[in-house]
């Protein structure tokens, strides 16, 4: 496939240039605040975008003074569909419905032997009944945040951590995993699966091949060309971007089915350039992309790590850990979990500037475990903060915002001890954040939760 034609990439992005210039802006205010402070800039306090301390608002979570949560599902209960909700909740995303409810696509990173014999739904529909992962979908009333209905949408996949949205409906979910036959499963895994948000039942799916093989974490897409970008969750990994040769166009929806050509990240004139180590926030780095001729390498865990080899052999960046994944006005920001000089976690920004160019920066780092440690899952809130879940294996962890002067605040504390919070996302209107507890590693309590939470937003960042 040949280069992206420049013009025709201008005239794709202009209609992004009016959330540009409030990027710029946010962006100025990210390294002047964060450059400013050895420890990182002060924590946001009620008035500058926080919201104050944080309070016991029930048994699972703590939130600011004023809001509110509700559980809406909890591991191992019966759903709509007659089977239990899987354990391990993970990424996901809202969608609007037609009826004016709202959908919510959850991940499920089931990571069991598959002779366990775990499999949620009917194997019929499942790509490979020997993994027991996969997504299922909730039906929620936006007045009351009560589940409607929920079922299973997408199973016999493996591990799946986290994904994104796409423009035209559907949920890209990523399996972190890189296994196949030689681990006991009946088909090789490592791939992305599409599930479109109005599927009322799971359907047999079968991998994106061409977006690549390997451990993934999130994706986001660029609604003005239609490229999907990438993370990978590994301490030697590259951010990629998929072209497909049929892409998302404003009316029309991307077909990703119809294949591309998957590229990963380098820094323009100096290869193998390593992004964990020794940066400065606010500074920025030009980039390029590096093919990748093999992005389905065949065979097991031993050439796992084969399409990040080819890129880095080429040229390409190296990122520590990148996982959460959003677009917002022109830019993809993602986060690596453990980069930076303390390994407490880097966010960062990535503007395409061309066709083939683009310019990443550095916008926050984090130097004091008390104020961020190692964020994972992310999203956008409705007024531009970076929401970060915490996956720090520490006794109490967080769901944290970043807002565009740079400062963190606390949002929700998880009061089971050691729960991961995951998943968060925004109900379509804004006024209800959803998020997950991932629940125990060995299965044991507590369970994998999901929850609505609401307030009074307008006090602060989000």
């Amino acid at each position: 496939m040949g280069k992206l034609d420049r013009r025709d990439f201008l005239k794709r992005s202009t209609g992004a240039a009016g959330g540009a210039v409030a990027g710029l802006t946010a962006l100025s205010a990210f390294a002047a605040k964060a450059a400013a402070h050895e420890l990182g800039p002060p924590m946001a306090e009620q008035g500058d975008g926080g919201y104050g301390r944080l309070r016991d608002a029930g048994p699972e979570l703590s939130l600011p003074e004023g809001f509110e949560y509700r559980v809406l599902s909890i591991e191992g209960a019966v759903m709509s569909d007659g089977y239990t909700v899987p354990p391990s909740h993970d990424g996901m995303c809202a969608f609007p419905m037609p009826n004016g409810n709202i959908r919510l696509i959850r991940n499920h990173e089931v990571d069991l032997n598959p002779s366990l014999d775990v499999v949620a739904g009917d194997p019929a529909t499942a790509y490979d009944p020997a993994a027991g992962g996969g997504t299922t979908s909730l039906e929620v009333d936006p007045m009351t945040r009560e589940v409607v209905r929920d079922f299973v949408s997408l199973n016999g996949t493996w591990r799946n951590c986290s994904g994104g949205p796409t423009p035209w409906g559907t949920w890209l979910s990523g399996e972190e995993a890189f296994f196949g036959e030689e681990s006991g499963f009946g088909k090789p895994h490592g791939y992305v699966f599409e599930v479109p948000a109005m599927r009322e039942a799971a359907e047999y799916t079968e991998p994106l091949v061409d977006m690549g093989r390997f451990v993934h974490e999130a994706v986001a897409v660029d609604p003005e060309t239609g490229i999907v970008y990438e993370t990978e969750d590994h301490f030697r990994a590259g951010f990629y971007r998929f072209i497909p040769n049929e892409p998302y166009r404003e009316g029309s929806p991307g077909n990703l089915r119809a294949g591309g050509r998957l590229q990963m990240l380098a820094i323009r004139n100096r290869g193998q350039y390593d992004t964990g180590k020794r940066q400065r926030v606010g500074r920025t780095l030009p980039t390029e992309w590096i093919d990748i001729l093999f992005p389905n390498p065949l065979g097991g865990p031993e050439v796992f790590n084969s399409v990040f080899t080819q890129g880095y052999e080429d040229g390409g960046a190296r990122f520590s850990r990148p996982e959460g994944c959003w677009y917002d006005s022109g830019r993809v920001y993602f986060v690596a979990t453990d980069g930076g000089d303390r390994e407490l976690g880097q966010v960062w920004q990535f503007e395409p500037t061309g066709p083939d160019d683009g310019e990443l920066t550095l916008i926050y780092e984090s130097r004091n475990r008390g104020t961020l440690k190692r964020p994972d899952n992310l999203c956008i809130s409705p007024n531009g903060a970076i929401m970060l879940c915490e996956d720090a294996n520490m006794r109490r962890q967080y769901l944290r915002g970043l807002t565009k002067e740079g400062r963190v605040f606390d949002l929700v504390g998880c009061r089971i001890n050691r729960g991961e919070l995951a998943g968060v996302t925004f109900s379509p209107d804004g006024k209800t954040m959803f998020c997950n507890t991932l629940g125990a590693p060995d299965r044991k309590p507590p369970p994998a939760m999901t929850f609505a939470i609401w307030g009074p937003w307008e006090r602060g960042a989000v």
